[in-house]
């Protein structure tokens, strides 16, 4: 996967991406390589020049899918017809759990944003089909968080 370059300030939007494939970067490595959570993220963080917000943002999105993983996954599978999770590709079933974490869990981030951003991750990193594969479960997921009320505009 690729990284980019360390450079000098850029916008909130611009690293805000960044950070986000950052966490999808370590959570993919951490599932290859079977490193602990904390070592492998450092090793991400290293590869990229994050000011101290960014750095917060990513740190906080990356522990929380963690933690919420079986929730995530539990979240998800509602809305996977005819399908399993364990049968989505590993790149898809990572971005959708990061997008839905930030979906349940970020209230700073509009849940427009957080949809096409994993959209945008999925076209970069994923196939052809993800990026309308990911588009579908998190627009049902935000359909019906938001018929309950869960997330705030």
């Amino acid at each position: 996967m690729e990284t980019p370059e360390k450079h000098g300030k850029k916008s909130k939007y611009h690293s805000r991406r960044q950070a986000r494939e950052c966490v999808f970067q370590g959570l993919y490595a951490m599932e290859i390589s079977g490193d602990s959570q904390d070592k492998t993220f450092t090793d991400m963080l290293d590869r990229y020049s994050f000011d101290e917000n960014t750095k917060v943002f990513a740190s906080s999105l990356y522990i929380k899918t963690l933690d919420q993983k079986q929730f995530l996954e539990k979240t998800i599978s509602k809305f996977l017809e005819n399908w399993e999770i364990s049968r989505i590709a590993l790149l898809d079933n990572l971005i959708l759990k990061m997008a839905v974490c930030e979906l349940l869990f970020f209230d700073d981030v509009p849940p427009k944003v957080s949809i096409s951003e994993a959209i945008e991750i999925a076209k970069k990193y994923s196939t052809d089909d993800s990026s309308g594969f990911v588009n579908g479960i998190l627009d049902s997921v935000y359909r019906e968080v938001e018929k309950k009320n869960i997330i705030s505009h």
